[in-house]
């Protein structure tokens, strides 16, 4: 009996897990964004909101990704960000 899969947890296919690193390797591939840059891009963005608020450093999620603009069907980069704020600073 799979105890994780008894409480709800789905073990990630290796398969899945591959077709997701994929599909980073082509996002990064079509906005033209070396991994080096956007490393730079995710610590200014983390530098500017951590002088606005006390932030938790271990729960940032900062990727980029495809996604179709509003009233167009072509797919654009968007960088997308999860950073979570333990509260806002007092100035």
């Amino acid at each position: 009996m799979d105890l994780f899969g008894f409480f709800g947890k789905r073990k990630e296919q290796s398969k899945d897990v591959a077709k997701e690193r994929l599909k980073l390797v082509l996002v990064h591939d079509r906005a033209d964004l070396s991994p080096k840059l956007l490393e730079m891009m995710k610590g200014d963005i983390i530098r500017v909101i951590s002088e606005y608020a006390e932030i938790d450093k271990n729960g940032i999620d900062i990727k980029l990704t495809r996604m179709k603009k509003e009233g167009d069907k072509s797919p654009v980069s968007a960088l997308v960000a999860n950073i979570p704020i333990i509260k806002v600073k007092d100035k």
